[in-house]
């Protein structure tokens, strides 16, 4: 009866579809189903529901868990590997701040991000920094993680100067601050291409990834390919997950 009727979208960022406001099909049935469960609570329970204290959730009838796979299969496999490797001290840069927190109850970690963390985490330490100027010595720490992040170094996404070499210049300064036998874990966006998804990210050919990657040896790496995570490189839009080790000089 309620078809999935959407205002706009659009396909962006390699084929994934973003739909900019709401479906109106769903939303629609949700708010008619949720009057519905209201009355036959009402009828229920001996305490009177009010009016003012409503609170409508209207999307969560689903038949399976929403998952971003890519958040979820870059981030335990980043938590792993730096986990079995139990640096003295790891410092993040840009990741997805639940990913930090949980490492840190773990490993000892600092995170650097332009923007603050408004909510303090007693294991956390937090210090403010771009990944454009580290606020690290050369060859400092021993592990660092920036996981979806370069890609948009350079964009304006987050307050950023535009730069059309951000990303290349993210990468530098994380390689800058590794100690040499220390771990560096990145993901990024792969295409067949270098492209810009402007102001998204950027994806790139894995070649060319490599070639910015020198003199860092790959460790591990693993892709996601439409929501699969495993050890084939494919074509077309995907992720990369790269543990790189320095051997440089």
């Amino acid at each position: 009866m309620f078809q999935k009727i959407y205002w706009t979208g659009r396909k962006l960022a390699g084929g994934f579809r973003r739909d900019f406001l709401l479906p109106i099909g769903p939303t629609i049935y949700g708010l008619r189903r949720f009057w519905q469960d209201f009355d036959t609570y009402q009828k229920f329970s001996e305490t009177k529901l009010e009016y003012r204290r409503i609170y409508p959730i209207v999307h969560d009838w689903t038949m399976t868990t929403p998952i971003d796979p890519v958040y979820l299969y870059q981030d335990a496999w980043a938590f792993e590997h730096i986990v079995r490797e139990r640096p003295e001290h790891h410092v993040d840069v840009g990741s997805h701040h639940k990913y930090v927190v949980l490492l840190s109850k773990i490993v000892p970690v600092t995170m650097v991000d332009i923007r603050p963390l408004t909510t303090p985490v007693n294991t956390l330490h937090f210090q403010s920094g771009s990944i454009l100027d580290l606020p690290f010595q050369d060859g400092s720490i021993p592990s660092v993680s920036s996981m979806c992040v370069i890609e948009h170094i350079g964009l304006g996404r987050y307050g950023d100067p535009l730069d059309p070499n951000g990303t290349e210049k993210a990468l530098a300064e994380l390689k800058r601050i590794v100690t040499r036998g220390g771990n560096l874990y990145l993901s990024v966006p792969l295409d067949d291409e270098n492209r810009i998804y402007f102001n998204a990210h950027r994806a790139f050919r894995e070649d060319y990834l490599l070639s910015l990657f020198k003199p860092f040896r790959i460790m591990d790496r693993k892709y996601i390919f439409d929501g699969i995570f495993g050890d084939e490189l494919r074509s077309g839009f995907g992720v990369g997950c790269y543990w790189l080790r320095n051997d440089g000089p």
